[in-house]
């Protein structure tokens, strides 16, 4: 045990949790001996204590020696953990969490310092302010080299400003995560700003003129507009450029992301062209 990581039992529970939880949050680990997940939950939480270096307190309650709060907490079945903060439960889960999972349990308790650029560089890139967003994400990347989330972020403040040949890499070495799905859904719309580098406005066909002029818009941060341009192309051939402006436009619906107001009726247009 360390300063971070404690035994309670009934007699001390409502100090050393429900009060301490006024001023840090507590984690309360749920457990018996005779549990076997409990011994693998149950070190990689002190791990994460330890780590944390007074962010959280752990809190260890054995159930079978206090049957009393197993039940007033509504324990069946173990292992359980429920966070604590200001005397009340904020959070639970019971089984044994992935790490990352466990980690993110953790985390949302306690964020750390540098968290914080994380949720602003999102806000900014929700609000349209793309440098801000740029710059908050880098900062959180220069402390955090290779979390998902922002990398994400930061690929889409960067192709909403044009930016290709820095997204394509991004998106190139991107790692394995629940985002990588949308990462890979991207790489169309870097690869076109890439492969439209330089290349004139005009093309010899109506189709490729409007195609051009899509990515230019969309390299100029108006990618509403280039959507537009990309479904009246569609409207005419559905597999123009072998399916390269469908799957850029899933691409640019990816960019402006589910939360976008016009994201629901862009997709209800996208399926209407299509089918």
């Amino acid at each position: 045990m360390s300063d971070f990581i404690i035994h309670v039992d009934e007699s001390d529970f409502q100090y050393e949790v429900l009060q301490y939880s006024m001023e840090v949050p507590v984690v309360v680990d749920f457990w018996a001996t005779w549990c076997i997940p409990c011994r693998v939950l149950g070190p990689k939480l002190e791990a994460l204590a330890r780590e944390g270096e007074g962010s959280f307190r752990l809190a260890k309650v054995n159930v079978d020696e206090n049957p009393r709060l197993a039940r007033q907490y509504k324990v069946r079945n173990i292992p359980v953990v429920k966070a604590f903060m200001d005397g009340h439960v904020v959070s639970e889960f019971s089984g044994i969490l992935s790490d990352d999972s466990l980690r993110d349990f953790v985390r949302r308790l306690a964020p750390k310092p540098e968290d914080l650029l994380y949720a602003k560089g999102a806000s900014l890139l929700m609000l349209g302010e793309f440098e801000a967003a740029e710059d908050a994400f880098r900062e959180f990347l220069s402390l955090n080299n290779n979390h998902p989330g922002a990398l994400l972020g930061l690929v889409r403040v960067l192709l909403f400003q044009g930016k290709g040949k820095e997204a394509q890499l991004l998106l190139r070495n991107f790692p394995a995560s629940s985002e990588y799905s949308t990462a890979q859904t991207l790489k169309p719309v870097a690869n076109a700003y890439v492969e439209m580098e330089g290349a004139p406005i005009t093309g010899d066909h109506p189709l490729e003129a409007a195609f051009r002029n899509g990515i230019r818009l969309a390299k100029r941060g108006n990618v509403l507009a280039a959507m537009d341009g990309f479904l009246d192309i569609l409207r005419q051939d559905r597999h123009y450029r072998e399916d390269q402006v469908k799957d850029i436009f899933v691409g640019f619906l990816a960019l402006i992301g589910d939360s976008h107001p016009d994201a629901r009726l862009y997709r209800q247009e996208l399926s209407s062209v299509l089918f």
